[in-house]
């Protein structure tokens, strides 16, 4: 299955706390089942040039587009957002149809 994903590179404002950020998102996913698999990363080794000053990568994916499209509007996903957004300073959003290539090994 390759799924809907949701592809977030982010850079935070100087004094956030991103662990604070991120573990509210891990939350907010946990209650919402449109949400099949979740999962973030701090860069630990890109080359400042080629990472461009971005420090954090979230990676989201869902049955269909239409499942990321009710998570956008849900009430949980719009209150989430406004904490999210005010910590940002510079953001990469991509939105795709995915194609899996080679499965994850369990």
């Amino acid at each position: 299955m390759g799924g809907f994903k949701h592809l977030v590179i982010v850079r935070f404002k100087e004094g956030t706390v991103a662990e604070e950020i991120m573990k509210g998102l891990e939350k907010l996913v946990s209650e919402i089942d449109l949400v099949k698999s979740f999962s973030w990363g701090q860069d630990l080794e890109s080359p400042e040039m080629l990472a461009q000053g971005f420090t954090h990568a979230i990676s989201m994916t869902f049955d269909k587009k239409q499942d990321y499209t009710a998570f956008q509007t849900h009430p949980n996903h719009v209150e989430f957002s406004a904490t999210f957004s005010a910590a940002i300073e510079k953001i990469v959003v991509l939105c795709f149809s995915s194609v899996q290539v080679k499965p994850a090994v369990a």
